[in-house]
């Protein structure tokens, strides 16, 4: 498990996936990239309404939350179509754009089962301590919700349904191969 802080005061989690995530309808992808009440692998629990003001600023300004690849912030892979929160914590919904390479692989590591998390990327605006020093993070600035290898909370995932046609799949995998080879042959 990593933890940093980025200097900035914008924090990333990472840690060992559970469950698997994939995209549906080619590029679509939905899940929860935060969980309320859940004690993630560096002991904080993100309270109800802790994105409710930033989402609101958000909204306010005409501005969205960014969707990266692995909290890269000079890879962006798609749109968030829908960021809210509800009774169960943060729910995401989703597009990875085929138009941009890095989107390409993604979907195919996404629909290949190599990638299955989601972690965000925030700053704490408030936040406390319990009795046993886990933090209580209140309010958060939300930034970025990143597909990611290894998510910090276990339970951050991205539920949905591959191209389920062989043809479909062959040629995201060829694709992400592809790719693949553009970059070593750039290195």
């Amino acid at each position: 498990m990593i933890k940093f802080d980025t200097g900035l005061g914008l924090e990333r989690k990472f840690c060992q996936p559970e469950a698997p995530l994939s995209v549906k309808d080619g590029a679509v992808i939905e899940g929860y990239a935060s969980l309320f009440g859940a004690t993630d692998e560096g002991g904080d629990i993100v309270q109800p309404g802790a994105y409710g003001a930033s989402l609101k600023r958000l909204a306010t300004e005409g501005r969205r939350v960014k969707m990266l690849w692995q909290h890269d912030p000079t890879e962006p892979i798609g749109i968030w179509d829908e960021v809210r929160e509800d009774g169960r914590g943060l729910f995401v919904k989703g597009r990875i754009l085929s138009e941009v390479a890095r989107g390409r692989e993604a979907a195919a590591l996404v629909a290949a089962g190599a990638i299955d998390g989601l972690s965000i990327g925030y700053r704490t605006k408030r936040a406390a301590k319990d009795a046993s020093g886990r933090r209580l993070l209140a309010e958060l600035e939300l930034w970025e919700v990143s597909l990611v290898t290894f998510p910090m909370l276990a339970d951050a995932r991205v539920a949905a349904k591959a191209d389920e046609t062989a043809e479909g799949l062959l040629r995201d995998l060829a694709e992400a191969f592809a790719g693949a080879r553009r970059v070593l042959a750039e290195g």
